[in-house]
């Protein structure tokens, strides 16, 4: 058994993921990051199958005797027009995205509940609470996961476990982007336009320290924030979804150039 905190966190290979393992193994917690792939310092960790989910937490548990917190970073991005993707490409974004976390979180919580303390951190986004142009299913996934992090929150505040959500701008990281088999063009000018914008954000955006700032400080506060949005345009982008739907539209579209 360790006698320090341990700390899940998904993908760990890269971004936001890489990071917090470093800055939460400096905090004194005891880290076990995790990959699709298993390397050296990385435990395998395929989020999208429910026998990878339960050998990962059997292999944390054997080593280390205990959990605490556990960081849902593991994710991707999709960039098209939400015509463009099908079915079944929603879904395998939505596997890993959303159902993704809750496969962790479904086979880590026995092991918070029993000894009535943790946390859960989900790696969000501001495309959770702004409906991004072009990114509309990975918006969608987004979404889905804010609300089911904010019924997690309340369901397990009475059993001692904390939830928190952090929702960032455009950092530089390595995110997977993928983009739908099929292209119409119809949408070939305006979808140029929109990855551009969004590519020059994430290459010309802060680097992740904030965010796994806001990592930290959800792991080790006594009364972390339901939500961290971090960055200067998730700031704004939350005012300014105050507006009026019509103002607010204008706002997106001129962001964009649409």
């Amino acid at each position: 058994m360790i006698d320090r905190p341990v700390a899940l966190v998904t993908g760990a290979s890269s971004g936001f993921g890489a990071l917090a393992v470093v800055r939460l193994r400096a905090c004194g917690f005891h880290v076990v990051g995790t990959s699709r792939t298993a390397t050296d310092a990385l435990v395998a960790l395929d989020v999208d199958r429910d026998d990878s989910v339960r050998a990962c937490i059997d292999t944390v548990l054997a080593r280390a005797g205990r959990l605490d917190v556990v960081v849902n970073n593991a994710g991707r991005a999709m960039l098209g027009a939400c015509e463009e993707t099908s079915a079944a490409e929603a879904r395998a974004l939505f596997e890993t995205n959303v159902f993704g976390v809750m496969r962790v979180v479904s086979h880590a919580l026995p092991v918070l509940r029993a000894h009535g303390r943790g946390r859960i951190i989900n790696i969000g986004s501001i495309s959770g609470f702004i409906g991004v142009p072009f990114h509309g299913v990975y918006a969608a996934s987004k979404h889905a996961l804010a609300g089911y992090t904010e019924a997690l929150r309340h369901e397990l505040r009475p059993l001692g476990v904390r939830v928190a959500l952090i929702e960032p701008a455009a950092h530089r990281t390595a995110i997977q982007m993928i983009s739908p088999a099929t292209s119409l063009a119809v949408y070939d000018r305006p979808r140029a336009i929109v990855e551009a914008i969004i590519r020059a954000q994430i290459d010309r955006g802060p680097p992740p320290d904030r965010v796994v700032d806001a990592i930290v400080h959800a792991a080790r506060h006594p009364r972390p924030r339901a939500r961290y949005r971090v960055g200067g345009r998730a700031t704004l982008a939350a005012l300014a979804r105050r507006l009026p739907d019509r103002l607010f539209d204008l706002v997106v579209r001129r962001e964009f150039r649409l």
